[in-house]
């Protein structure tokens, strides 16, 4: 149960969200839909990032993969959830001072590991991702408004909407739940 598993209760629970989905060049992992991602060539996903195609981008991890959220073009009406990395949000507060980032993190590493080898992620990369995640942990705290330990999903994604609600509240929307 990473992030994605928590934005998909996140979009059960309210309405009006509307989730960007992004680009990616790595390979779709084993059972992962083919909706996850729009899933690019790199000389495609280079050619986006010439022509300005791109909200924030970045290589994840260096290891070659590349990740970028798509210009946005959500319904008038709808609050944008962007399931991004930690490079991203910095992009995207700098481009968006107003954007609430709220980080989400495992409660162990070792829950961390356990999740990733689950999704099929061999251990190199596991390894790689644990390396990354701790410096994306210390520099995403210092940065997020909010900061989410995804250890129980239910209690977890009623945070998250909660956490969607004050905002909606703050500027005069009405929330309701789905």
């Amino acid at each position: 149960m990473g992030k994605g598993t928590l934005v998909r209760q996140l979009l059960g629970r309210r309405e009006r969200l509307w989730l960007s989905r992004s680009w990616t060049t790595r390979q779709r992992r084993p059972a992962e839909p083919a909706t996850a991602y729009v899933f690019a060539t790199r000389d495609a996903f280079v050619e986006r990032v010439s022509s300005g195609g791109f909200v924030e981008w970045t290589e994840f991890a260096g290891n070659g993969e590349l990740y970028g959220t798509p210009t946005l073009e959500a319904p008038t009406d709808h609050d944008i959830v962007l399931e991004i990395e930690v490079d991203g949000a910095r992009q995207v507060k700098a481009r968006y001072p107003e954007a609430v980032l709220v980080l989400v993190v495992a409660p162990s590493r070792e829950v961390q590991a356990q999740r990733l080898r689950a999704r099929g992620d061999d251990e190199a990369s596991i390894d790689r991702r644990l390396a990354v995640g701790a410096e994306e942990e210390k520099v995403g705290r210092e940065m997020a408004d909010h900061v989410l330990v995804n250890d129980d999903l239910g209690r977890a994604a009623s945070e998250l909407a909660g956490i969607v609600d004050r905002y909606r509240q703050a500027r005069g929307v009405v929330a309701r739940p789905t």
